[in-house]
């Protein structure tokens, strides 16, 4: 009998976990397709002046754009890394990365994912004070930008006391900054630089969400999330090596090189993606015969516009993403209308600490679920992707501390939606005490679920059905003394049928468990009322639709407004928790009121 003193462990015991990091994929695709173009930025008319990563001259690349091979954005970044390595940036370390897209911005992530350094991604469309006070929850030890991100810096410098390590990127000179051009040179001059070891628990980036309801908090990415983000999304809608991408959303081009497709960068305000040229992005497209395109439905909503005011085609599009909130019927008739007969257009549905969690055609939306959407049931997302795992949970504001403690709802039925999958992170680093309302320990193993905040429910084919955000539903004062709940998509899209509304946002005023609803209309561009007799009319038709809705015959009070706040991100996110306390102003707390204008 063998002695259990003697007997040898098993050499699989001994084995490091494999390595995972996207910066190898990018490796890969360098040995297998290296003339390839990996990143294109069309040009500035001031960026002739400009420094940037050496470029390639290939026939399938236009006039007017800078481009960079896989080979090329391979070695740019390996010697971006050895660079900051050499200036003493270490694995670990928390770099702000604070840059205009562009090639330079997609080296430095490879950089920075190849050194093992900590990136910290934030919008900076949110504005400078929450910007400083966010980065100064996370202490960065070092920031990566231009002159205005540098400057900024060394005027907050208190806030920063450990910002040590600075680079700066672009043209002027800022001295006893290094620049991005010094780093790539020292880089060169090295040899032998390896990419960190890195694992799946490995921390990449901590990446903001938009602050659009509540303050920006810090989530932290692992190696294995971003790992597990370019599989799933490269599997789920069948992306090859070869595509082009037009990329209007930029995180979203980053998955690009990990999947051997080319990221093509359009002239454009990325924090004010609303107001882009139709013109620029189609461009884009044409130039290049992109296969795809990311970006906003704020973009789509634009270019599909055009399109069909221009009577332009885009066939060389077979598909075309949009995120960052529910796509309208007419976005999605518009886009399908002007690409590939046979192309698609798809809106994945997530969030920063979990994406991608859904996804649903626009041929199903507009086929099937659009239908039920104008009647108020909500705004289907689709099923699921593989690695998720979801479940609709009764509504509780507080914090839920284990599985145990919840009550799953039946299919149909109204709760807020969890999740749990290798794409979905596992905490925040600033704004820590979030942690404690928005994760649940699952008490069967050392795992958790990761609480949303929307609400909604899944139909008989395993579909989510988004109904709102959970902190902006009104909690309303019903007949009997109980309490009527309104949630603000489904209610939203009955006044949204309306021909001259643009959109509408559903708030309540008062305390909730007696709040009084109120929706905020925003007309269609060229139909603001003139005078108070269409204003009065505008506002009886709404009250009549009220009546027609089953779920909105309580709201009796309607306010206009020229236009709604978004957020700074996509814009098309309603500030709702803006528009309350404007409606707060406005209206006194009384149940019946009469309309209002604003």
């Amino acid at each position: 009998m063998e002695s259990t003193t003697t007997r040898l462990a098993s050499p699989f015991a001994r084995m490091e976990p494999p390595a995972v990091n996207v910066a190898l994929r990018l490796a890969d695709f360098a040995r297998t397709m290296p003339r390839a173009v990996a990143v294109a930025e069309a040009l500035r008319i001031r960026a002739a002046t400009a420094t940037h990563a050496a470029t390639i001259d290939v026939a399938i690349s236009p006039p007017g754009y800078r481009c960079l091979s896989f080979a090329q954005l391979e070695t740019d970044s390996t010697n971006i890394a050895a660079g900051l390595a050499d200036l003493g940036i270490e694995p670990g370390m928390r770099l702000a990365l604070l840059m205009r897209p562009g090639i330079d911005f997609v080296s430095l992530v490879f950089a920075l994912l190849k050194l093992g350094a900590v990136q910290v991604l934030i919008d900076p469309g949110m504005g400078l004070r929450n910007v400083v006070r966010s980065l100064a929850e996370v202490q960065p030890q070092g920031f990566i930008g231009g002159t205005s991100v540098q400057a900024a810096r060394a005027l907050c410098q208190k806030q920063f006391p450990k910002a040590r390590y600075n680079i700066h990127v672009g043209g002027g000179w800022l001295a006893r900054i290094p620049t991005l051009e010094l780093i790539r040179r020292r880089g060169a001059a090295q040899s032998g630089f390896k990419t960190a070891a890195s694992t799946g628990e490995t921390p990449a980036a901590i990446i903001f969400t938009s602050g659009s309801t509540g303050p920006a908090k810090g989530v932290l990415y692992r190696h294995g999330n971003f790992d597990r983000q370019v599989t799933e999304i490269r599997d789920f809608y069948g992306i090859r090596p070869g595509e082009v991408d037009v990329s209007c959303f930029p995180l979203f081009g980053l998955f690009n090189a990990a999947m051997g497709v080319t990221s093509i960068i359009p002239r454009m305000d990325v924090t004010r993606p609303a107001r882009v040229d139709p013109r620029r992005i189609i461009s884009a497209v044409k130039d290049w015969n992109a296969t795809q395109a990311f970006g906003s439905p704020a973009v789509w909503n634009v270019v599909g516009r055009y399109c069909e005011a221009e009577h332009l085609r885009l066939p060389s599009l077979r598909r075309v993403f949009s995120s960052g909130a529910p796509v309208a019927a007419h976005v999605l008739r518009r886009m399908t209308a002007c690409i590939h007969p046979q192309g698609e257009m798809h809106t994945p549905y997530g969030a920063t600490e979990a994406l991608p969690v859904a996804s649903i055609s626009a041929s199903a939306v507009l086929r099937e679920t659009w239908p039920r959407t104008e009647q108020g049931a909500g705004v289907c997302v689709g099923n699921r992707f593989k690695g998720i795992q979801w479940r609709v949970i009764r509504i509780t504001d507080g914090p839920i501390r284990d599985l145990a403690e919840v009550e799953e709802l039946p299919r149909g039925q109204i709760g807020e939606l969890i999740v749990r999958g290798p794409v979905v992170t596992t905490e925040y680093v600033t704004r820590t005490q979030a942690n404690a309302t928005a994760k649940i320990r699952d008490g069967t193993g050392n795992s958790f679920w990761h609480r949303l905040g929307d609400v909604g429910y899944l139909d008989e084919h395993d579909r989510f059905w988004f109904c709102g955000r959970m902190s902006q539903r009104v909690v309303a004062a019903a007949a009997h003394g109980t309490n009527a709940t309104l949630f603000t998509i489904p209610c939203e899209a009955i006044f949204n049928r309306h021909p001259d509304v643009f959109r509408t946002a559903l708030v309540g005023v008062g305390p909730q468990g007696a709040q009084t609803p109120v929706i905020i209309a925003e007309p269609q561009p060229g139909c603001y009322p003139r005078g108070p007799k269409q204003r009065e009319k505008l506002i009886a038709d709404l009250r009549k639709l009220a009546q027609a809705g089953d779920c909105t015959t309580m709201i009796q009070n309607f306010l206009i407004r020229k236009s709604l706040p978004v957020d700074v991100r996509h814009n098309v996110k309603i500030n709702r928790e803006a528009l309350a306390r404007l409606a707060a102003r406005k209206l006194r707390p009384r149940p019946k009121s009469q309309g209002h204008n604003t």
